[in-house]
């Protein structure tokens, strides 16, 4: 059996009390025989950090299997919306209003809705994406209200600081405080914590595929 069928077993295992979270296998930096033998396998849901190499990879793939699901899990300029139609299912990373109108514009174009997470900035670090907590009622109502888009739940990356629960749990009473139903939360190194919490997709990649190369 291929190592990253085997390491995807060993997670799911680990998740086997879970049910509710489905797992994004990050392929990015991975190239196709990296990714084919958990396509064989049947796995679903793929999440790419780049749009520009997972145009490189994944058309052929999408055309072959085409009822999986690629997320587009990295953060996207406005000039790039236009490349995650057709083969980008999902998004995880709106965090303002420009790129929400853009989105709303190639939606329009393509005839084609994404579901869509809102990344929210939990800790405030300056270096990282996010709408703030502040700002993120205004934006979710334009979003939905105005824009129409389809936000499903909210995403965050939170702060390295050994307080993972406390902002996981933050994420959750947010989501539960716009009724949303999703929430991706979670990766290689605390993916068990969100999903006790109550991810609903966990974007695991090194513990899949390996170290990056």
């Amino acid at each position: 059996m291929h190592t990253t069928i085997n390491n995807l077993e060993h997670i799911k295992k680990k998740l086997v009390n879970y049910s509710k979270a489905k797992i994004i296998a990050v392929s990015k930096t991975f190239n196709q025989e990296h990714i084919v033998p958990l396509l064989e396998y049947g796995h679903k849901d793929f999440g790419e950090n780049k749009v520009q190499e997972a145009l490189q990879k994944w058309p052929s793939l999408k055309q072959k299997y085409n009822d999986i699901n690629l997320h587009m899990i990295g953060k996207l300029q406005t000039n790039k919306v236009k490349f995650l139609f057709p083969y980008f299912d999902y998004m995880h990373s709106l965090d303002n209003m420009k790129l929400a109108e853009k989105i709303s514009k190639e939606e329009n174009k393509h005839n084609k809705k994404i579901k869509i997470f809102i990344q929210v900035n939990l800790g405030h670090e300056d270096q990282k994406n996010g709408v703030s907590i502040k700002e993120l009622p205004t934006l979710y109502n334009y979003a939905t209200k105005d824009l129409k888009l389809n936000i499903i739940g909210l995403m965050c990356i939170p702060p390295q600081s050994g307080l993972t629960s406390k902002y996981f749990n933050e994420l959750k009473d947010l989501n539960n405080q716009l009724s949303l139903k999703e929430l991706s939360m979670g990766m290689s190194n605390d993916y068990l914590e969100a999903a006790n919490i109550g991810a609903t997709y966990l974007r695991i990649g090194s513990s899949i595929f390996g170290n990056r190369f």
